[in-house]
Protein backbone atom coordinates (compact mmCIF):
# COMPACT_ATOMS: atom_id res chain seq x y z
CA UNK A 1 0.00 0.00 0.00
CA UNK A 2 1.32 3.20 1.10
CA UNK A 3 4.74 3.53 1.50
CA UNK A 4 5.19 1.94 -2.58
CA UNK A 5 5.66 0.07 -4.88
CA UNK A 6 7.15 -3.63 -3.79
CA UNK A 7 10.14 -4.61 -6.40
CA UNK A 8 8.68 -7.59 -7.27
CA UNK A 9 10.90 -8.14 -9.88
CA UNK A 10 13.41 -9.45 -7.32
CA UNK A 11 11.25 -10.12 -4.75
CA UNK A 12 12.25 -13.93 -4.42
CA UNK A 13 16.34 -13.40 -5.13
CA UNK A 14 16.15 -10.97 -2.34
CA UNK A 15 14.29 -13.09 0.22
CA UNK A 16 16.17 -16.17 -0.53
CA UNK A 17 19.35 -13.94 -0.28
CA UNK A 18 18.77 -12.29 2.90
CA UNK A 19 16.66 -14.93 5.16
CA UNK A 20 19.82 -16.61 6.90
CA UNK A 21 19.81 -13.85 8.92
CA UNK A 22 16.27 -14.39 10.58
CA UNK A 23 14.96 -17.03 12.82
CA UNK A 24 13.04 -18.13 9.46
CA UNK A 25 15.65 -19.61 7.58
CA UNK A 26 13.96 -22.58 7.03
CA UNK A 27 10.80 -21.14 5.32
CA UNK A 28 13.59 -19.26 2.92
CA UNK A 29 12.61 -21.99 -0.36
CA UNK A 30 8.85 -21.55 -0.11
CA UNK A 31 9.25 -17.84 0.64
CA UNK A 32 11.41 -17.22 -2.47
CA UNK A 33 8.51 -19.29 -4.46
CA UNK A 34 5.93 -16.99 -3.47
CA UNK A 35 8.00 -13.95 -4.32
CA UNK A 36 8.41 -15.35 -7.76
CA UNK A 37 5.00 -16.21 -7.54
CA UNK A 38 3.68 -13.26 -6.94
CA UNK A 39 5.75 -11.36 -9.06
CA UNK A 40 4.57 -13.36 -11.90
CA UNK A 41 0.69 -13.10 -11.46
CA UNK A 42 0.72 -9.55 -10.33
CA UNK A 43 -0.64 -6.90 -12.32
CA UNK A 44 1.92 -3.98 -13.33
CA UNK A 45 0.23 -0.94 -12.47
CA UNK A 46 1.79 2.42 -14.37
CA UNK A 47 2.41 5.67 -12.45
CA UNK A 48 -0.54 7.96 -13.47
CA UNK A 49 -0.56 11.11 -15.99
CA UNK A 50 -1.19 14.24 -14.60
CA UNK A 51 0.60 17.42 -13.18
CA UNK A 52 4.01 16.92 -11.44
CA UNK A 53 4.04 20.69 -9.82
CA UNK A 54 1.84 23.50 -9.76
CA UNK A 55 1.06 26.54 -8.35
CA UNK A 56 -2.64 27.31 -7.41
CA UNK A 57 -5.20 28.71 -4.57
CA UNK A 58 -5.28 32.03 -2.38
CA UNK A 59 -3.55 33.26 0.84
CA UNK A 60 0.40 33.03 2.26
CA UNK A 61 2.52 30.89 0.39
CA UNK A 62 3.01 27.40 1.23
CA UNK A 63 5.38 25.29 -0.47
CA UNK A 64 4.85 21.49 -0.54
CA UNK A 65 6.57 18.46 -1.28
CA UNK A 66 5.35 15.24 -2.11
CA UNK A 67 8.24 13.02 -2.67
CA UNK A 68 8.91 8.93 -2.93
CA UNK A 69 7.89 5.93 -4.11
CA UNK A 70 5.13 4.60 -6.44
CA UNK A 71 2.72 5.51 -3.61
CA UNK A 72 3.82 9.13 -3.54
CA UNK A 73 3.76 8.78 -7.62
CA UNK A 74 -0.09 8.10 -7.44
CA UNK A 75 0.07 4.17 -8.91
CA UNK A 76 -2.95 2.29 -8.38
CA UNK A 77 -5.39 4.95 -9.41
CA UNK A 78 -6.24 6.32 -12.84
CA UNK A 79 -5.07 9.98 -12.89
CA UNK A 80 -3.24 12.47 -10.60
CA UNK A 81 -6.28 13.85 -9.34
CA UNK A 82 -7.15 11.10 -7.54
CA UNK A 83 -3.68 10.37 -5.99
CA UNK A 84 -1.93 11.65 -3.11
CA UNK A 85 -0.64 14.73 -4.91
CA UNK A 86 -4.22 16.10 -6.68
CA UNK A 87 -6.45 15.21 -3.53
CA UNK A 88 -3.85 17.09 -0.96
CA UNK A 89 -3.78 20.39 -3.29
CA UNK A 90 -7.20 20.46 -3.53
CA UNK A 91 -7.62 20.54 0.38
CA UNK A 92 -5.26 22.98 0.66
CA UNK A 93 -5.56 25.52 -2.13
CA UNK A 94 -8.71 26.82 0.03
CA UNK A 95 -5.98 27.97 2.66
CA UNK A 96 -2.96 29.18 0.55
CA UNK A 97 -1.23 30.29 -2.48
CA UNK A 98 0.33 26.73 -3.01
CA UNK A 99 3.11 26.19 -4.89
CA UNK A 100 3.48 22.22 -5.09
CA UNK A 101 6.00 19.43 -6.34
CA UNK A 102 6.43 15.64 -6.95
CA UNK A 103 9.42 13.94 -7.03
CA UNK A 104 8.88 10.25 -6.73
CA UNK A 105 9.45 7.02 -8.69
CA UNK A 106 7.95 3.31 -8.88
CA UNK A 107 10.31 1.41 -7.23
CA UNK A 108 12.56 3.87 -5.08
CA UNK A 109 13.90 2.83 -1.78
CA UNK A 110 15.30 5.88 0.83
CA UNK A 111 18.41 5.49 -0.95
CA UNK A 112 16.82 5.95 -4.49
CA UNK A 113 14.96 9.25 -3.04
CA UNK A 114 18.34 10.31 -1.13
CA UNK A 115 20.30 9.96 -4.36
CA UNK A 116 17.75 12.00 -6.56
CA UNK A 117 17.52 15.09 -4.19
CA UNK A 118 21.40 15.34 -3.80
CA UNK A 119 20.88 15.63 -7.77
CA UNK A 120 18.05 18.16 -7.58
CA UNK A 121 18.89 22.06 -7.97
CA UNK A 122 18.23 23.64 -4.47
CA UNK A 123 15.03 25.27 -3.84
CA UNK A 124 12.55 26.05 -0.72
CA UNK A 125 9.86 23.94 0.42
CA UNK A 126 8.19 24.60 3.58
CA UNK A 127 6.29 21.17 4.09
CA UNK A 128 7.76 17.66 2.61
CA UNK A 129 5.55 14.77 2.85
CA UNK A 130 7.28 11.15 2.41
CA UNK A 131 6.51 8.10 1.14
CA UNK A 132 8.80 5.25 1.37
CA UNK A 133 9.66 1.76 3.18
CA UNK A 134 7.77 -0.94 1.04
CA UNK A 135 11.00 -1.66 -0.93
CA UNK A 136 13.43 -1.48 1.64
CA UNK A 137 11.32 -3.80 3.59
CA UNK A 138 11.04 -6.42 0.27
CA UNK A 139 14.37 -5.56 -0.49
CA UNK A 140 15.66 -6.79 3.19
CA UNK A 141 17.67 -3.38 3.35
CA UNK A 142 19.04 -3.78 6.95
CA UNK A 143 17.30 -2.06 9.64
CA UNK A 144 20.01 0.16 10.97
CA UNK A 145 21.00 1.40 7.64
CA UNK A 146 17.22 2.10 7.00
CA UNK A 147 17.56 4.44 9.97
CA UNK A 148 20.77 6.08 8.95
CA UNK A 149 19.33 6.56 5.26
CA UNK A 150 15.97 7.92 6.83
CA UNK A 151 17.86 10.30 9.08
CA UNK A 152 20.21 11.56 6.40
CA UNK A 153 17.16 11.96 4.23
CA UNK A 154 15.40 14.78 6.69
CA UNK A 155 18.76 15.92 7.05
CA UNK A 156 19.23 16.60 3.26
CA UNK A 157 15.44 18.35 3.43
CA UNK A 158 16.50 20.73 5.89
CA UNK A 159 19.84 21.78 4.70
CA UNK A 160 19.71 21.66 0.70
CA UNK A 161 15.81 22.68 0.53
CA UNK A 162 15.20 24.39 4.00
CA UNK A 163 12.21 22.25 4.94
CA UNK A 164 10.43 23.44 8.06
CA UNK A 165 8.27 20.69 8.52
CA UNK A 166 8.32 16.92 7.33
CA UNK A 167 5.29 13.93 7.38
CA UNK A 168 7.16 10.78 7.18
CA UNK A 169 4.31 7.97 6.02
CA UNK A 170 5.06 5.31 8.07
CA UNK A 171 5.56 1.59 5.92
CA UNK A 172 2.00 0.09 5.87
CA UNK A 173 0.83 -2.89 6.83
CA UNK A 174 2.11 -5.10 4.26
CA UNK A 175 0.50 -8.19 5.72
CA UNK A 176 -2.74 -6.89 4.89
CA UNK A 177 -1.10 -6.64 1.33
CA UNK A 178 -3.53 -9.23 -0.35
CA UNK A 179 -1.54 -10.00 -3.82
CA UNK A 180 1.14 -11.93 -1.62
CA UNK A 181 0.19 -15.05 -0.27
CA UNK A 182 0.85 -16.70 3.92
CA UNK A 183 3.45 -17.07 5.23
CA UNK A 184 5.21 -14.65 2.92
CA UNK A 185 2.45 -11.62 3.44
CA UNK A 186 3.10 -12.52 7.63
CA UNK A 187 6.58 -12.11 7.04
CA UNK A 188 6.43 -9.07 5.28
CA UNK A 189 4.25 -7.26 7.56
CA UNK A 190 6.76 -8.40 10.42
CA UNK A 191 9.53 -6.66 8.91
CA UNK A 192 7.66 -3.56 8.13
CA UNK A 193 6.27 -3.40 11.74
CA UNK A 194 9.56 -3.62 12.92
CA UNK A 195 10.77 -1.13 10.87
CA UNK A 196 7.87 1.52 11.86
CA UNK A 197 8.44 1.04 16.05
CA UNK A 198 12.41 1.77 14.54
CA UNK A 199 11.77 4.72 12.53
CA UNK A 200 9.55 5.85 15.51
CA UNK A 201 12.43 5.64 18.17
CA UNK A 202 14.70 7.33 15.29
CA UNK A 203 12.53 10.75 14.86
CA UNK A 204 12.09 11.49 18.73
CA UNK A 205 14.38 14.00 19.22
CA UNK A 206 13.09 15.59 15.10
CA UNK A 207 10.36 17.52 16.93
CA UNK A 208 9.87 19.26 13.05
CA UNK A 209 9.03 15.52 12.29
CA UNK A 210 5.47 13.59 12.34
CA UNK A 211 5.11 10.38 11.36
CA UNK A 212 1.32 9.50 9.24
CA UNK A 213 -0.61 6.39 9.81
CA UNK A 214 -2.86 5.27 7.48
CA UNK A 215 -5.85 3.44 7.77
CA UNK A 216 -5.88 -0.34 7.28
CA UNK A 217 -5.62 -1.85 4.08
CA UNK A 218 -8.80 -4.10 4.62
CA UNK A 219 -11.50 -1.36 4.72
CA UNK A 220 -13.41 -1.31 1.41
CA UNK A 221 -11.97 0.76 -1.43
CA UNK A 222 -8.29 0.87 -0.10
CA UNK A 223 -6.10 -1.16 -2.17
CA UNK A 224 -5.97 -1.07 -5.88
CA UNK A 225 -6.86 -3.87 -8.32
CA UNK A 226 -3.17 -4.68 -7.75
CA UNK A 227 -3.35 -5.79 -4.37
CA UNK A 228 -0.29 -3.54 -3.48
CA UNK A 229 -0.74 -0.12 -4.08
CA UNK A 230 -2.99 2.51 -2.40
CA UNK A 231 -6.61 2.84 -3.83
CA UNK A 232 -8.41 6.00 -4.31
CA UNK A 233 -10.02 5.82 -0.60
CA UNK A 234 -6.83 5.32 0.91
CA UNK A 235 -5.15 7.76 -1.30
CA UNK A 236 -8.11 10.48 0.25
CA UNK A 237 -7.99 9.21 3.69
CA UNK A 238 -4.04 10.22 3.17
CA UNK A 239 -4.33 13.46 1.82
CA UNK A 240 -7.07 14.58 4.76
CA UNK A 241 -4.36 13.60 7.76
CA UNK A 242 -1.78 15.46 5.70
CA UNK A 243 -3.48 18.72 5.35
CA UNK A 244 -4.80 18.57 8.72
CA UNK A 245 -1.77 18.86 10.21
CA UNK A 246 -0.72 21.23 7.76
CA UNK A 247 -3.29 23.65 8.31
CA UNK A 248 -3.43 23.35 11.64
Amino acid sequence: MTGSSVRLPSLGLHLANGLALTLIAPLAPLLWAQGVHTRRKTVVLPEPPGPRSGRTGTGPMLRVLIAGDSAAAGVGVDHQDQALSGQLKTLLEPHFDLHWELIARTGHTTADLLGCLQAEPPRPFDVVVLSLGVNDVTGLVPLQRWVTQQRALITLLKERFGVRHVLVGAVPPMGEMLAMPQPLRAVMGQRAALFNVALTKALRDQQHCQILHLPPSRLPGALARDGFHPGEATYRAWAAEAARRIIS
